[in-house]
């Protein structure tokens, strides 16, 4: 929020300030006995959409410190309601602040309760504001506000007075280690020595100081009004230490003061802390307004982004147009180029499209001819596992897809010429438009005794199941190594001598799909 509405409420006037790009501008001051709030609903209504912030300066304003049961979470918050409604029933600016927590024992919870015990000094102020639709921020004490002001040095002061002299008076705040302990406001023509000696007097009543013990005190008043300090005979326990506002204006960051009110005033608009009493359905006004202002500046980040995306968008159709001329420029001359190289050459012996077939169709037969190589590599592998077999003739034919393959009394070699082989030969046998089936017919003799046929059946067959295994071969046996038909007649003598060179001899016919 950069610019702000600061209001200043005491007992009988209301003081408004604006604040805008981080300087606190004077304004006018309205009073409750002369038709105060009609006169500040007429000054707002140029101001409807501005926020404001209410610092409430009042002695009626009662501060409780307490030790409680330490409870987190949502039951916690819901006793110290119940607490605070029991010690302020009859006013609805209440507020609860957790302090820390007991060193020792049961380690409770040091909270502090604070209360606006008249709010009617508040309503007209307030029921003008709502009236008028202004978005009121926060409401805040001056007495929590000041603990933003101690030095770094006072933080850990075990009893320490805050003494600021205001036009209603002369306020005191006692801090215990840089917390609020309590805060109050007199309206005499005492001097602020006199009154922070009967402070000082209360505390030790209280029992929270020692009677003999000193009481550091610390005053903000104007560089122009500092004097000497007080006189021993006045204080005598009291430790004066006097700052100038100017100097605390600076560590805030702030403008120079002359007064602790536009101090306080200023603090409250440059941090913005949470507002210390509740305000209730009377900040419904303020929500509507941070709504409105999340929905413009979402909407500004929306046309921002659209924007850019435009833009964007724009860059790279201009740099796409360029890229495309210079694409056509290039095309334009690589076309030149090859017409005038084109021209040069003696003609073509054919067409560019039948030469690229030409050359797929030499690169398909290289890649699913029928060459032989493959399944003599399988039937190698296959007899590497079978060393008791031992192959004596192989005959190999490609077979075209769809073409009954021939008969291999006939189509291998040594077979008689028919009509059938003077045919024209498929495309398919040569791999287009894929490998054809080949076939392959092999004679292989079984090296183990004669006279054991169990060993030699048992061979035969491991040796045709180990080609059957190859994916797409299928295994057919032409020929066994010796006849086992019922219908034939037995002959020869069991254990006789075999010729030399003969073996068990059977003959396999072996298809294979790529």
């Amino acid at each position: 929020m950069t610019r702000k509405i600061l209001l200043h409420l005491t007992a009988e006037r209301l003081y408004c300030r604006l604040w805008e790009r981080g300087r606190l501008a004077a304004g006018p001051c309205f009073e409750l006995a002369a038709g105060g709030p009609a006169h500040f609903a007429a000054w707002l209504q140029e101001r409807q959409d501005t926020p404001a912030l209410m610092l409430a300066d009042l002695v009626e304003e009662d501060f409780q410190r307490l030790l409680l049961p330490h409870v987190a979470g949502r039951a916690g918050m819901a006793m110290r309601e119940r607490r605070l409604a029991q010690s302020y029933r009859d006013t609805p600016f209440r507020s609860s602040h957790i302090q820390g927590r007991e060193d020792q024992g049961r380690r409770d919870d040091i909270v502090l309760f604070s209360a606006l015990t008249n709010p009617d000094i508040l309503r007209p102020w307030l029921d003008t504001l709502e009236n008028q639709r202004v978005p009121l921020a926060a409401l805040y004490s001056p007495a929590l506000l000041s603990a933003a002001l101690l030095p770094e040095d006072a933080l850990e002061e075990p009893h320490l007075l805050l003494v600021t002299q205001h036009d209603t008076g002369i306020r005191q705040t006692y801090f215990q280690r840089g917390k609020v302990r309590f805060s109050r406001l007199a309206q005499s023509a005492a001097g602020a020595e006199q009154e922070a000696e009967r402070t000082r007097q209360f505390l030790a009543g209280a029992h929270m100081l020692q009677r003999d013990a000193m009481l550091r005190v610390l005053a903000l008043l104007p560089l122009a009004r500092i004097a000497a300090p007080p006189a021993a005979s006045i204080a005598p326990l009291l430790d004066w230490r006097v700052i100038p506002l100017e100097e605390a204006a600076a560590r805030q960051r702030l403008a120079a003061a002359d007064k602790p009110d536009d101090l306080f005033l200023g603090l409250a608009a440059r941090t913005s802390p949470p507002g210390h009493y509740p305000l209730g359905a009377r900040q419904r006004y303020y929500s509507l307004w941070r709504t409105r202002q999340a929905l413009y500046a979402s909407s500004a980040v929306m046309a921002a982004c659209c924007l850019i995306w435009t833009a964007a968008n724009l860059v790279g159709s201009m740099l796409a147009n360029g890229h495309l001329k210079e694409l056509r420029k290039e095309t334009e001359r690589l076309g030149g180029a090859y017409r005038n190289s084109m021209s040069s050459m003696p003609p073509a012996v054919d067409k560019t499209a039948n030469m690229k077939a030409a050359v797929q169709i030499a690169q398909m037969v290289a890649r699913q001819g029928p060459w032989p190589q493959a399944a003599m590599t399988m039937l190698s592998e296959v007899l590497e596992r079978s060393p008791q077999i031992r192959l004596t003739q192989l005959d190999w034919r490609a077979n075209a897809p769809g073409i009954v393959p021939v008969a291999a009394s006939s189509a291998l070699p040594g077979a008689a010429a028919s009509a059938t082989l003077l045919a024209p030969l498929s495309s398919m046998l040569i791999g287009i438009p894929k490998a054809p089936s080949q076939q392959l017919r092999l004679q292989a003799e079984v090296l183990v005794e004669q006279d054991d046929y169990r060993s030699v059946l048992l061979s035969m067959n491991r040796f045709a199941q180990e080609l059957a295994r190859t994916p797409g071969m299928q295994v057919e046996i032409e020929q066994l190594p010796f006849d086992v038909r019922p219908n034939v007649k037995l002959s020869g003598k069991a254990g006789a001598a075999p010729g030399l060179g003969e073996r068990a001899k059977f003959t396999l016919n072996v298809r294979w799909a790529p």
